[in-house]
């Protein structure tokens, strides 16, 4: 049985989201800063507009309530949501298909969330060591992405997710910056696989 770290079950999500925007008061940081760095970077780079990065950032907070509301859930599995432009990526273990299902399904019905990628794999929760390795992983392919030479491309609109070697990509691109994102990707040493969970797009050009 997958078991997770105890965690308080009775936070609700509006007491997360009040403990965020209580944070200015006391250090003086802009709110943006406070809804963390994916927001701030999205603001100036995102091809998303500032609702719906707002919108995917309740979408994973609701997604993490529904975790830590449901028994079955924290006993049964660990789950990882990942939302980009209402579509949600959920990735992580389940001790049974059907904890994974019922998971899927109620992020499928949380408002907004157009549609739903569930990458969880049924088995036995990672180790400690491989969820480092991912984590490296991850970073190595965003510096990986940060090399790509493409007429206004900017790295920071391509999410990153690696689980168990696994590296999924997100973000708002065009075909021709997909290619080469996931071929960047793929050549990094310890991936096993290259997932695109691209929306494509037709890039604006300077000037119009």
């Amino acid at each position: 049985m997958i078991r997770s770290l105890p965690l308080p079950l009775t936070l609700p999500i509006a007491a997360i989201l009040a403990a965020f925007l209580s944070v200015p008061a006391l250090t003086g940081c802009a709110p943006a800063v406070v809804v963390g760095t994916t927001y701030g970077a999205a603001v100036v780079y995102d091809r998303r507009d500032e609702k719906t990065v707002l919108d995917d950032e309740w979408i994973e907070l609701r997604a993490r309530e529904i975790y830590l509301r449901d028994r079955e859930f924290r006993l049964g599995g660990q789950f990882s949501v990942t939302s980009y432009n209402y579509a949600a990526l959920i990735t992580g273990r389940a001790d049974t298909e059907a904890v994974r299902e019922r998971y899927a399904q109620r992020i499928s019905e949380l408002p907004k969330v157009r549609r739903v990628y569930n990458e969880v794999a049924v088995g036995p929760g990672l180790s400690l060591s491989r969820i480092a390795q991912d984590s490296y992983l991850t970073s190595r392919a965003k510096l990986a992405i940060q090399a790509i030479d493409l007429p206004n491309f900017d790295a920071l609109r391509v999410k990153v997710v690696t689980d168990d070697a696994v590296v999924y990509l997100m973000g708002l691109v065009s075909p021709e910056e997909g290619d080469a994102t996931a071929e960047r990707v793929r050549r990094i040493p310890g991936v096993a696989r290259v997932v695109k969970i691209f929306e494509y797009v037709e890039p604006k050009t300077k000037g119009t």
